[in-house]
């Protein structure tokens, strides 16, 4: 499984040739200009909730790509009745698609789209494929819902958001990788804007000091598990 951070909180998974698009909300981040769009390619994508900075381009490169959105109801309906791809979830349903299992879970936040439709209650994924298994909070405050995901799977790595003011910051991250009983986070949704621009160097140290591995890519890096 290789994981491509594509700024904010947009992620790339390929998962054996098959690719997994999360939250993509790249054409119009600054920090990602770098990042090829046209070349973007996804059989499925992924969104937690339907804010505008996780959704913006998953219309275009679902039209594109022929990808399958994955979402709460809500969200699935709302671009069924555009005329794409969707498979609807809830909070604590699971799914086998062909790349391993994904199932939906809580997230304290909240959703809606850039028109003022309602956008279902936001959620996170905990992803099983290829051996391993991770968990994507998506924007989420720190909730005592961790605790019970280690009830179930064992994590190779949590995603979590780090930024602050909208979510969870470094020291709530800290302690969700304590409910999550893991110790290798990826961090992300954070420098994207001012409100959520953190010290990396202070942000790493503080996961370090408690034997924890705190991850920052650069945008368009990768890490393989």
């Amino acid at each position: 499984m290789t994981i491509q951070f594509l700024g904010h909180a947009s992620l790339l998974l390929t998962i054996d040739e098959i690719n997994i698009l999360v939250d993509p909300f790249i054409s119009a981040n600054p920090k990602a200009s770098h990042i090829v769009f046209e070349d973007i390619k996804a059989d499925y994508i992924l969104l937690t909730h339907a804010h505008q900075d996780h959704i913006l381009d998953a219309e275009v490169i679902a039209k594109r790509c022929g990808a399958t959105i994955v979402s709460n109801f809500e969200i699935v309906s709302y671009y069924q009745k555009k005329g794409l791809n969707g498979h609807p979830m809830n909070h604590g349903g699971s799914w086998e698609f062909d790349f391993g299992t994904v199932k939906y879970v809580n997230a304290i936040h909240t959703s809606s789209f850039p028109d003022g439709t309602y956008g279902g209650q936001p959620g996170g994924f905990i992803i099983k494929a290829a051996q391993k298994t991770i968990y994507i909070a998506g924007d989420t405050a720190l909730t005592y819902d961790m605790k019970l995901i280690p009830l179930q799977f064992k994590l190779d790595l949590a995603i979590l958001p780090i930024g602050d003011n909208f979510t969870m910051g470094v020291e709530d991250a800290l302690l969700a990788s304590e409910f999550l009983e893991c110790d290798k986070i990826l961090g992300y949704h954070f420098d994207t804007f001012g409100y959520i621009e953190i010290d990396h160097q202070k942000s790493v140290q503080t996961f370090f000091e408690k034997d924890k591995d705190l991850m920052l890519l650069a945008i368009g890096e990768s890490l393989t598990l």
